[in-house]
């Protein structure tokens, strides 16, 4: 089988949680740097790692890498890569995305046509053809630039890998579904233990939980750009990683997940996309104010994205709002409690300090994801 470098790029500062998903998928890790994983697999993980990890924002074949200071070096170093090996005569080819950083290249629109002009003259060489009708399959380019080294990658899942297909309707402020999934990756959390998230809006966390505990994964209800790729990944591939998701699926099992939202709304959206995920009957959801919030077993989880007021009218109500969810949570027998907000008055309010604080990019907005931890239970 063919081998390939992978690169599955993924949120700042959850690195470490993809690079034991790629490794619980049975591949070997061959660089962390930040936001990006590369690891080294044949044309099943390219199928595999689409369909199963939770974290990543997508997985690109590494095409090469290089380094260029002029456009003449990117130039350059772009046709000398064997485009060939991977984009057919009639294929359809662009530079989707183009990211600078700390380099002497920076025009994300200049760097994607030099990069365009480059792969056609390579092309027209070897195919001996003057013209591209491009009327083929989409074969797209995403190039990233750090401190002038180039790493050209390209695109075989197409639509980000967060957008699992389930989530239709969503709210204000919504968690990206793979960041969901990571961060309850950063908990001790796992099925048998309760897990309450009283500010549900679209149910992103609650879903992502219960789709992990029923080891249902992200990516087998959806589509991804190479599979009508010729030559990369055969179709029988995709077929058996998918037939392999679905087996491994188990919905016959007990779990003690919650939504509440106050917005009656969000919750009949929180309920219609848990039916698209296909775990509603692993969740309950409820109209709730966190005022009511309660439980009356041991060792649950609070794990949650309460608002951030970014408007000023709302974040004047912050303060009691999270003094009201720490009241709660003290009431809660040991709990453990996790919040992802850029709200920095938490600790203040919760009156207690985090057992740890984490940085988490949320797309561009600068988060932290305080841990506040309650005892263990006991071995049974």
């Amino acid at each position: 089988m063919r081998k390939f470098e992978l690169i599955a790029p993924c949120h700042f500062g959850l690195e470490s949680v993809l690079k034991r998903e790629i490794t619980d998928l049975g591949y070997d890790v061959s660089e962390v740097l930040d936001g990006r994983v590369t690891f080294i697999g044949d044309d099943e993980a390219i199928a595999r790692a689409n369909i199963g990890l939770r974290t990543a924002e997508r997985v690109l074949i590494k095409v090469g890498s290089f380094t260029a200071t002029t456009y003449e070096e990117l130039f350059e170093g772009t046709k000398a890569l064997d485009w060939e090996s991977y984009i057919p005569v009639d294929g359809r080819f662009n530079v989707v995305k183009a990211a600078s950083i700390k380099s002497k290249l920076f025009s994300p629109s200049d760097i994607q046509s030099i990069m365009k002009k480059a792969m056609v003259e390579r092309l027209k060489a070897v195919y001996n053809i003057s013209w591209f009708e491009e009327s083929g399959d989409d074969y797209p380019v995403r190039v990233t630039l750090m401190k002038d080294e180039v790493t050209v990658g390209l695109d075989t899942t197409g639509v980000s890998l967060h957008k699992r297909g389930y989530r239709k309707l969503v709210s204000k402020a919504p968690i990206a579904e793979n960041l969901a999934a990571a961060l309850l990756d950063l908990t001790p959390w796992n099925k048998d233990r309760i897990l309450v998230d009283p500010f549900c809006g679209s149910g992103t966390f609650p879903i992502e939980a219960a789709m992990k505990a029923a080891n249902m994964a992200p990516g087998m209800n959806r589509e991804f750009t190479a599979m009508d790729w010729q030559g990369i990944v055969a179709p029988q591939i995709w077929k058996d990683a998918f037939d392999e998701a679905r087996d491994l699926v188990d919905l016959n099992i007990e779990t003690d997940i919650q939504g509440y939202d106050l917005d009656r709304e969000m919750v009949e959206a929180a309920r219609a996309n848990a039916k698209l995920a296909g775990v509603e009957k692993l969740i309950h959801f409820q109209q709730r104010d966190v005022k009511d919030l309660s439980h009356a077993k041991k060792y649950g989880f609070i794990i949650t994205n309460p608002p951030y007021g970014e408007r000023l009218e709302e974040k004047a109500a912050l303060p009691k709002l999270y003094a009201t969810l720490g009241d709660r949570f003290k009431n809660l027998e040991d709990w453990s409690m996790y919040i992802i907000t850029a709200y920095d008055g938490v600790e203040a309010a919760i009156n207690r300090k985090a057992d740890k604080n984490r940085k988490i990019y949320n797309g561009m907005m600068k988060t932290y994801f305080y841990s506040f931890m309650g005892k263990k239970p006991g071995k049974k």
